[in-house]
């Protein structure tokens, strides 16, 4: 279902609404008293008129207030708004993702008191499609492209018109015009195949007809499109505008990155908007592990003997044992009790693996509200330890109590693989399982690869890395590929890249939701260049090498005309070097 960007009560999902004229507030904002508006989390109300600012962001002297970024400020407003919201002049509240509300009493302005605004037209932004509302956007392009400005001689359409991938959005007045429009679509390169998407977008052709009467319709489509195409898992946007929008779009949030071609005269930038789907997905996952695990690493020997801290699974002192462990969230042990007991056992294989170790046995703990529960979870457990044919040696089970599951791996080996044992100049390998499809409920977020193999094709890709015996490797976990990667990194005291167009990955997934979900088999590795061993390789396995370890700590992409973007700033965990 395509989206839609619409003027509407500025409620918030699950906000409750006020009486009187007052603006909602963000979950577990605390409202205050009087008519001023509410206050974004974790920031603190003045007295007087001020309206609310963003977190983070730098009050800025005169009469009106900072905005968050990416955000365009209308005139006449003074109050931020939220990544990727309209906000219409006259509105002193944030809006909700998606609404496009206007709001037209005076507003209460810092210094002057109250200021009158004109009101502006409601409009719905919506992707085009009818041939009626393709042929008017194509319209005020010819009119203002073409016969206005002069840019283009005869016609400013061009191959991305003829592109089945490209998507136009438009704005639309309450009587049914179309009032502007932009699109959005992949970027082709040289050796590029007419369908192959990476996950590197443009923009291009905004347009918005008499923008004396349509303020605002500009900024909304721009950050539309933003929001359009990280929802296609796109991982780079780029624009080229004329210059005298260029303050517009840094104003919106997008990064100038320098001068672009002079077309008819007319000279041009060249913007980014930095994307930062791969950077969230790592804080929500790893971030705070330095600082959770602190007590764990002031013991002697906490968190592993020295070159295997952070690792997948830790060798126990004097033996060959390798042990793993590994926990499910609550929600998805409620949600889908025999895929949690399948997983449980996935991720401890694929942990054991990473340490080239050979599986011996499980333990489970294990608690249900119901014995009919319960009994669905030990069904997903036993499931998977004969398709692994590792078994279940013993654990703890309880009913009658919020559900809660864990599971720990043992292994053997002579020669524990190391997630630290990489070097600058590493060449980074992805061994992953291309098969399988989303998990149902699961989509971008976990790809089954697994539920349908056998279990010699389970068993052989649980092996691999022991044959491999690369210099470091990992099994890629939720932080996603890019993610763990980063951990890999961090561990061998060295930052990374990764090649976007080197990474092989399912056509159902995105680049974005490929390099951020949990994969199912997948693991990365890292040796000196031209020292993997050819060994034979499971046939399920796609063994591709797709980037190298870097000086410079953090993750990066780099795309295929040799720009490289940042996709984790810094360290993974905090932990530090194994």
């Amino acid at each position: 279902m395509e989206r839609s960007f619409r003027y509407a009560p500025p409620q918030a999902p699950g906000l409750l609404k006020e009486q009187g004229s007052s603006p909602p507030q963000a979950p577990g904002l605390l409202k205050e008293q009087g008519p001023s508006a509410r206050q974004a989390p974790g920031l603190l109300k003045e007295h007087g008129s001020y309206p609310p600012q963003a977190p983070g962001l730098l009050k800025e002297h005169g009469p009106s207030a900072p905005q968050a970024p990416g955000l365009l400020k209308e005139p006449g407003s003074s109050a931020p708004q939220a990544p990727g919201l309209l906000k219409e002049p006259g509105s002193s509240a944030p809006q909700a993702p998606e609404l496009l509300k206007e709001h037209r009493p005076a507003e209460l302005s810092i210094l002057a008191g109250r200021r009158r605004v004109a009101a502006r037209p409601d409009f719905l932004i919506t992707v085009a499609d009818t041939t009626n509302e393709h042929a008017a956007y194509r319209a005020m392009r010819h009119h203002e492209f073409v016969d206005r400005q002069g840019l283009f001689a005869h016609s400013d359409l061009d191959d991305t018109d003829e592109d089945p991938r490209t998507v136009v959005l438009v704005a639309t007045l309450a009587d049914g015009t179309i009032a502007g429009g932009v699109r959005v679509a992949p970027v082709r390169w040289p050796g590029s195949s007419d369908t192959e998407d990476i996950g590197w977008w443009f923009g291009s052709r905004l347009v918005v007809a008499d923008p004396g009467h349509a303020a605002g319709i500009g900024p909304a489509l721009v950050r539309a499109a933003c929001a359009h195409i990280e929802q296609r898992g796109a991982l780079r946007f780029d624009a080229t505008v004329q210059d005298r929008y260029a303050r517009m779009f840094r104003r919106l949030g997008w990064e100038d990155c320098g001068a672009g071609p002079v077309i008819a005269g007319q000279a041009h930038r060249e913007m980014r908007w930095a994307i930062h789907r791969i950077q969230r997905t790592v804080d929500g996952t790893k971030a705070v592990l330095a600082e959770a695990l602190a007590p764990f690493a002031e013991q002697d020997g906490g968190l592993g003997a020295a070159g295997f801290r952070g690792d997948d699974g830790v060798p126990l002192p004097g033996t060959d044992v390798i042990a793993a462990c590994d926990a499910i969230i609550p929600s998805m042990i409620e949600r889908d009790p025999e895929w949690a007991g399948w997983c449980s056992v996935l991720v401890n294989i694929n942990d054991l693996s990473a340490m080239g170790a050979r599986p011996i046995g499980l333990l489970d703990a294990v608690g249900a509200p119901t014995t009919s529960h319960l009994t669905r979870i030990i069904r997903g457990i036993a499931d998977a330890a004969r398709a692994w044919r590792t078994p279940v040696l013993g654990g703890h089970t309880q009913v009658g109590v919020p559900s809660a599951l864990s599971v720990t791996a043992l292994g053997t080996t002579g020669r524990p693989l190391r997630a630290g044992g990489g070097a600058v100049g590493d060449t980074v390998t992805l061994h992953a399982d291309l098969g399988g499809s989303w998990r149902p409920g699961y989509h971008d977020r976990q790809w089954d690869s697994t539920s349908s193999r056998s279990s010699d094709e389970l068993c052989a890709m649980a092996g691999h890395l022991a044959k491999v015996g690369p210099a470091s490797a990992k099994d890629v976990s939720m932080a996603g590929i890019a993610g763990t990667l980063g951990m890999l990194a961090e561990a061998s005291g060295t930052g990374a890249e990764l090649d976007v167009t080197a990474v092989p990955r399912p056509s159902e997934a995105s680049m974005g939701a490929w390099l951020t979900c949990f994969p199912g088999y997948a693991m990365l590795s890292a040796d000196r260049p031209g020292r993997r061993a050819d060994v034979p390789a499971p046939s399920t396995v796609s063994i591709v090498d797709c980037g190298r370890l870097t000086a410079e700590p953090g993750v990066r992409l780099r795309w295929p005309d040799g720009a490289v973007t940042v996709a984790v700033a810094s360290t993974v965990t905090g932990l530090g070097v194994a």
